[in-house]
Parts: C-alpha cells; sequence; structure tokens
C-alpha cells in the first residue's frame, strides 16, 4: 500500500516563526516514515516556500528549490525545476498570521487538498479574539469584558476604562498568539507603551479586564460531533501572566499540571464547554480551548488556538500523551481525520 504524503509547512511570516520551527522538529520527529512520505516545506520570513531536504537545527534554504501552489491541480510545482509535488495531505504547523488565520486553509481548499486541521472560516474565527468573544457571547458562553481600540482612534482614558473594566487590565492583540504583544496594565502610562506595542502587531487591541484566577487549557480532537476533549491542564505561569518568555524561555519557571486539581463537577463543566465551544466555532481536527477558573468555581473562556504549539513545552500534545495517546499516534489521528473529512 502507498504511503500518504504529508506536506510539512512551518516557519512563517509571523511573530512566532521560531515557535513554528520548534513545533515542526517534534511533528517530524513523530511522523512514523513507513506509513507516511513526509515533504518539508520551510516558509521564510518573506513568505516564500521552500522545498527542504531535512529538518536539522540550522535551516538553509541555499539551493532549495521554491513551492509554487497549481490552483486546482491538487499538486505543487518547484521552481525552477518544474518537478511536481503532490501532497495528499497538508500539515500546517504554522502560527499567527498567515499561518493560522485560515490563509492556508483557503489555499489549501483552493488547491483541492486536505488540510489537517480547522478550514479557512473556523481559523480565521479563532484567530480574531473580538469575532471570537462576540460569538461566544451571542450563544451565552461567559467571557472576559473588553473594550476595543483600533489603530488612529485616540487613546483611551486609563481612569474611565478602569471604572468599566477595574484596576488591572490586559491590552493584547486582537489576532496574534502565543502571548505575543500582551501587557498588563495597571496605569495610564503603562496602557500607552502597552498599546503601542500591541499595535505593532495589530491595527485592532482588546483592553480586557484582568482575571485572578487559575489558567485551564483543554485539548479537543477529531470532527465533530465525534470530537474528545482531554482532562484539564493547569498552569502557573512564573511572572504575572504566562507571557512569552514564561512559554518559551529557558529559564523560564513555569509549570504544568496535568491533570489540573479540581472537582469531577468541576472538571466535567470544563470539558463539556470545551466541547460545545469546538462545534460552536466550526473547529475540527485539532484546537486547545483556554479558560479561567474562578475560586468560586466560575468558568471564564479566554480563547481557542486551532494550531496549538507541539514544542518541548507545549500542553496540547501533554493532555493527550496523559490519556494514553502518544505523540506519533496522535499525529497518525490528525492526518487520518483531515483525510476523512
Amino acid at each position: 500500500m502507498q504511503r500518504p504524503t504529508v506536506l510539512l509547512l512551518f516557519g512563517g511570516e509571523s511573530s512566532e516563526h521560531e515557535v513554528s520551527i520548534s513545533s515542526a522538529r517534534n511533528v517530524y520527529a513523530a511522523l512514523d516514515d513507513t506509513k507516511f512520505d513526509v515533504v518539508l516545506c520551510f516558509i521564510d520570513k518573506q513568505g516564500k516556500w521552500h522545498l527542504l531536504t531535512d529538518l536539522g537545527m540550522t535551516i538553509s534554504t541555499h539551493d532549495a528549490p521554491q513551492l509554487v501552489p497549481a490552483l486546482g491541480s491538487a499538486c505543487f510545482m518547484t521552481v525552477p525545476a518544474s518537478h511536481m509535488i503532490k501532497p495528499d495531505v497538508i500539515l500546517p504547523v504554522l502560527h499567527g498570521k498567515n499561518g493560522e488565520d485560515g490563509s492556508v486553509q483557503g489555499l489549501a481548499q483552493l488547491l483541492h487538498i486536505p488540510i489537517v486541521g480547522c478550514d479557512m472560516t473556523a481559523s480565521a474565527i479563532c484567530m480574531d479574539k473580538l469575532a471570537t468573544k462576540q460569538i461566544l457571547a451571542a450563544n451565552d458562553i461567559l467571557i472576559v469584558d473588553f473594550e476595543v481600540h483600533r489603530q488612529g482612534e485616540p487613546k483611551p482614558d486609563f481612569a474611565v476604562l478602569s471604572a468599566k473594566l477595574g484596576n488591572s487590565l490586559f491590552v493584547k492583540p486582537a489576532r496574534a498568539g502565543s502571548s505575543v504583544g500582551v501587557s498588563k496594565v495597571t496605569s495610564e502610562t503603562e496602557l500607552d507603551r502597552a498599546l503601542n506595542i500591541a499595535h505593532q502587531h495589530d491595527t485592532v487591541v482588546l483592553i480586557e479586564r484582568g482575571i485572578m484566577g487559575r489558567e485551564i487549557e483543554v485539548a479537543v480532537l477529531g470532527n465533530p460531533p465525534k470530537h474528545q476533549a482531554s482532562r484539564p491542564g493547569e498552569i502557573m505561569a512564573d511572572g504575572e501572566f504566562y507571557s512569552y518568555d514564561s512559554k518559551y524561555s529557558s529559564t523560564s519557571g513555569s509549570t504544568v499540571t496535568i491533570p489540573a486539581e479540581m472537582n469531577d463537577e468541576t472538571e466535567q463543566r470544563i470539558r463539556d464547554l470545551a466541547l460545545r465551544v469546538y462545534a460552536l466555532l466550526g473547529c475540527k481536527g485539532l484546537a486547545r480551548v483556554d479558560f479561567f477558573l474562578l475560586d468560586d468555581g466560575t468558568v471564564y473562556l479566554n480563547e481557542v488556538n486551532t494550531i496549538p504549539g507541539f514544542t518541548n513545552i507545549s500542553m496540547y500534545p501533554k493532555l493527550w500523551r496523559q490519556a494514553g495517546l502518544g505523540y506519533p499516534e496522535l499525529i497518525e489521528r490528525l492526518i487520518s481525520d483531515a483525510l476523512d473529512a
């Protein structure tokens, strides 16, 4: 039986380029080459797609042919040699802009090639924190109170914001991940600086009420209605919040607990909510659903990540490993679900 050809996409133009490469190394190592023929495609920071022969610690595109899509033909062509690459499925290990925002998913649709994970619409919605919040709120799902600031608008007054949202605020780009551009704010001066940082990553910025709660994450896998939710895991950040450095710095003291300690009723409520949100937003394949859990049992839906990290410290594969699904089996399941969708 011929092995399915998997086009592994990684790198990308976003600020999460290095995270993508780290994730891709783990995914590549987990792919069983007796079951899959893996084609490596590195997307550089300028958006060019390069065909690589290996994925070592150093990535070189010297003499590497570029890949160009042949729309409607279920294939790519190499430049300059014009060789045909015909994947059976695309496996995107991409984060942020032009990766998990629906761009690559839309390209796969135009190519007529199945892609692992959410489709264009669900990817675009989940990448946009504002759109996600609006849909969730319309469906009576508890979200953190927020205000919106768009680039070019007058800067909001901290006193006015704090009267609505509290004295501790979080400012974040509407369309970015890995806590890129996120700042905690407790003063007017900090607000001005945080808005400038966030607007480096997006024209739309959310200003949220600071929540003093536990950070809980659930991994969801599969295509509705047959999707499954892992047991919740908990993140204990080494700082005031789970920042980019807290996630990826070699000196980070952040820890995770899997499964998170909570009573059975709360755990089931969170898992059920993760499954509901996943289906409501049109997700398939995989996503990580993030929550805040307060001491009184109140659960806030924070955000949904449709291409969660697969780095050494990433929660998504750890949650499934705790459930008995190892890395190779997880990747195989994701590919199988994409081919069956």
